[in-house]
């Protein structure tokens, strides 16, 4: 009976030491660096000398699981007019808007630990800014393998409308960055629904061979095409063989047609280009063109038959044309709404499955 007390009071600490050393165990912390493979990404990203990532399209998209409490992000843009959307285990979106100096992002903190997947998703253009994702910070358990990316690949190449501009329009409300949302674009969606990775590579008010105030000597499609970041033409260029998609859609035209129908030949020979750069670039793509979803009455017109004279010129059993419908947005903004990207997304997701036969 004598001995009973000591027994007791050692077993008792051992249980309070083993309590100690988990919870030691969860509430330490994991950094990891934004290139790491624990984070899964989809889009043109940049991996710059310190392995941090870099990205301006829109859509570009980072997602990673983890065993934890707390996970924060270090972020920036450059111009600190980017957005971004955190999606915790496929809960509602939150968006937070990126400061041009680097600030730490608390992605989420629960309570406990516990296993959840997060997205961060790109909303803005290039235009806004630079944003560049230097490391994530774990407190809890570990990072798990990164999510896996659907095996179909799809390229979307267009302007304003496939960069999700003022789908998030606020009535009244003078115009702002927190407008565009690329996630809720109709090339997004259209990817969803046909269980596929995306890319959009896109520039609001860029055209084929003009912007839309009829200037040539910008970055227009056949230029950004090649562009890692979106913003200029200098270094670095985007490596195609990073990516290669089993499709590739072409929306372009809206802006080329903004100040009157351009010449037939110097349009339809700079297309002809242009796809056959892609079917060099990409030998397994099957090539989409359309002429979205703005355009309406003889331009529409015009732009279908110029499309329709590319594809002739072209010879090629790889190259399609997909119709669009009139989507003039609303009151507040001629882009479509977020109701009218879902139904170019309906309209065009059955044409994609026939030529693509998914």
């Amino acid at each position: 009976m004598k001995l009973l007390f000591p027994i007791l009071l050692l077993t008792g600490s051992y249980f309070l030491s083993a309590c100690n050393n988990t919870q030691s165990l969860m509430s330490s912390t994991h950094t990891i660096a934004a290139s790491d493979p624990h984070i899964q990404v989809m889009g043109r990203t940049h991996i710059n000398d310190d392995a941090s990532l870099t990205f301006g399209y829109p859509g570009v998209s980072l997602s990673t699981i983890v065993a934890g409490s707390r996970l924060t992000a270090e972020m920036q843009s450059s111009n600190g007019n980017s957005w971004i959307d955190v999606i915790i285990d496929n809960h509602p979106p939150t968006s937070i808007k990126l400061d041009a100096q680097q600030q730490t992002v608390e992605l989420f903190h629960f309570p406990n630990s516990g296993e959840h997947r997060v997205e961060i998703i790109h909303r803005s253009e290039n235009w806004h800014g630079q944003v560049t994702l230097k490391q994530l910070t774990l407190t809890g358990t570990q990072f798990l393998p990164a999510p896996v990316l659907p095996q179909r690949k799809i390229l979307v190449l267009g302007d304003s409308v496939t960069c999700g501009e003022a789908i998030d329009r606020v009535a009244g409300e003078d115009k702002n960055t927190r407008w565009w949302n690329a996630r809720e674009s109709y090339g997004m969606l259209t990817a969803k629904a046909l269980d596929a990775q995306v890319q959009l590579v896109c520039w609001g008010g860029r055209g084929l061979i003009r912007s839309w105030n009829g200037k040539t000597d910008d970055a227009n499609l056949p230029d950004f095409y090649q562009f890692t970041l979106g913003d200029t033409g200098q270094a670095p260029q985007w490596d195609h063989h990073r990516y290669q998609p089993d499709l590739i859609i072409s929306a372009i035209g809206t802006n080329d047609f903004s100040p009157g129908i351009p010449d037939r030949a110097t349009y339809i020979n700079t297309y002809t280009r242009f796809v056959r750069t892609l079917l060099d670039n990409h030998p397994q793509a099957t090539i989409v063109l359309t002429e979205g979803a703005i355009l309406n009455g003889d331009k529409k017109a015009a732009l279908v038959s110029y499309i329709g004279e590319t594809r002739q010129q072209l010879h090629s059993n790889r190259v399609f044309y997909a119709s669009s419908s009139h989507h003039p947005g609303d009151n507040s903004d001629a882009h479509p709404t977020k109701d009218q990207h879902a139904a170019m997304a309906r309209e065009l997701t059955p044409q994609l499955r026939q030529i693509m036969d998914w």
